[in-house]
């Protein structure tokens, strides 16, 4: 039953609910402990005024003075003198002439006090009676013993007008709280209801469809944020697949259209058609659409682990071995040369297949697009291990050096030549990235050779959010410069910052 009350009850229920038994349990000990306090204080009151009168009373044994009807100060208030015999020697007007009120004596001279029952004209009442044995005033006479009591009747009268007050203020105090903290509860969740709604009714296209925040800023205020944040990088991601995919199907589509109709010529001019030709350039389309197809699974594996690789998932490993093979697998291809007389130790943590891959989108982008030479460095600073790519081919407009990360793009310039799938740069990115490096476009001199590469230059350093570009040493040729934090530095922050 509680499993059933907890998973079908809202929340605005449960809360009203354990709210009156809080308000319920408090009132009611706070309503037993005044009643307990009221009961024990009238008590006192009554023990505090019998036991002064006993002294009165005893006082006026001892010198011998005692009326034969003993003042009292109320209607039920009592007090007798009996003598060790049992007979009454005074007694207040109430129980003049009656028997003694109780039989109990106290043991030394400290007065002793006792709950009896007293029946007097058909009626019994609880008295609370206190008693002191004093000696006589009289030689030879035998001590005294004397009473004095009050009934408890009008304390039960007291704590039971109390405790019927209560009876009746309790309950409308318990549904007072009940009511309130439902009006309460049901306020504070109308946010939360709004928030619900606007989030149950999105059902396609986010697009700029957000939750509304409320005014205060409370929790709530902070989950409408929260949820807004959330639906932004939902409406980013799913404009990126959607870009992703239409720029895929349009890479695609591009050299199958480009498969058939050579197949649709050759077929239909069989005995003219230069079928080894045909072949050859099958072939060479195969090829492209195979690395397309391999950089858009790529692209699609790391596009929900966009931070870093753990560190079990990452090895020490020596770029400049990396660098060392990839650039002799370009210099086989024999079209330009490859300078790799800058390249030096530089230990860093990574995998060695990504930052292979790396290293091979530059040097194939710089390669095609390299007049006669591209050169290759890798150095270390204090904080970095910076790998630079230069070429001496028409270089990239400052206006695109941001845009030629992106996927797909390609430039309407001279930097155009090449059968690249567009995709080259934006892996290389996506790897610096996961690795905690940053990477960067930057002008290379004219004549590579000859020239020093200035890393503090080249890297580029983020300040409050922006970027610095690198310095420009030149006005021809691309330079790329990829900045690894050390392995016992803690990110590329300190490597951007330190190089």
């Amino acid at each position: 039953m509680r499993g059933l009350w907890r998973r079908r009850a809202t929340v605005r229920a449960r809360a009203a609910a354990v709210a009156t038994l809080v308000v319920a349990t408090a009132l009611a000990a706070g309503a037993a402990g005044l009643l307990l306090t009221l009961n024990r204080s009238l008590v006192r009151g009554h023990d505090d005024a019998d036991r002064a009168r006993l002294r009165d009373l005893a006082t006026m044994v001892e010198a011998n003075a005692v009326p034969r009807v003993v003042p009292v100060p109320g209607d039920d208030d009592v007090a007798q003198v009996v003598e060790s015999s049992g007979r009454v020697r005074a007694a207040s007007e109430k129980v003049l002439g009656q028997p003694r009120l109780t039989s109990f004596e106290p043991n030394g001279s400290d007065p002793a006090v006792r709950t009896v029952l007293w029946t007097s004209g058909g009626e019994s009442e609880k008295y609370r009676i206190w008693a002191l044995r004093v000696p006589a005033a009289t030689d030879g006479e035998r001590n005294l013993v004397i009473y004095v009591g009050s009934s408890v009747e009008t304390v039960q009268e007291a704590v039971t007008t109390v405790q019927g007050a209560l009876v009746t203020g309790l309950p409308a105090l318990v549904a007072l709280a009940a009511a309130g903290t439902w009006l309460v509860v049901g306020r504070a969740l109308r946010p939360v209801e709004a928030i619900r709604a606007e989030v149950a009714d999105i059902t396609g296209d986010i697009g700029g469809r957000r939750v509304p925040v409320p005014l205060a800023r409370d929790e709530i205020a902070q989950l409408a944020s929260t949820m807004n944040d959330m639906l932004d990088r939902l409406h980013a991601a799913a404009e990126r697949e959607r870009r992703f995919v239409a720029d895929a199907a349009h890479e695609l589509q591009s050299p199958l259209a480009a498969f058939r109709t050579h197949l649709e010529v050759a077929l239909a001019h069989p005995d003219t058609a230069d079928w080894p030709s045909t072949a050859d350039e099958l072939l060479d389309g195969s090829r492209q659409m195979e690395r397309l197809v391999r950089d858009l699974l790529f692209l699609a594996r790391t596009e929900n682990r966009r931070s870093q690789p753990g560190r079990d998932a990452m090895n020490l490993l020596d770029l400049d071995d990396v660098v060392m093979a990839e650039a002799a697998r370009l210099r086989s291809l024999g079209r330009v040369a490859v300078d790799v007389s800058g390249v030096s130790a530089a230990p860093v943590h990574g995998r060695r297949d990504e930052v292979a891959r790396l290293a091979r989108n530059l040097l194939e982008n710089a390669e095609r697009h390299a007049r006669s030479t591209v050169t290759v460095t890798v150095r270390t600073t204090g904080t970095a291990a910076v790998f630079v790519v230069a070429d001496d081919g028409p270089g990239v407009p400052p206006e695109d050096r941001e845009r030629i990360f992106d996927r797909f793009t390609r430039l309407d310039t001279a930097r155009t030549r090449g059968t690249g799938t567009g995709l080259g740069l934006a892996i290389a990115k996506e790897i610096a990235q996961r690795h905690g490096a940053t990477i960067q476009l930057d002008d290379a001199d004219h004549d590579l050779r000859d020239v020093d590469i200035d890393v503090e230059a080249a890297v580029a350093v983020e300040v409050d959010g922006g970027v610095t570009p690198a310095r420009c040493v030149g006005g021809r040729g691309a330079r790329f410069v990829v900045c690894f934090p050390l392995p016992a530095m803690p990110g590329a922050a300190a490597c951007a910052a330190g190089g």
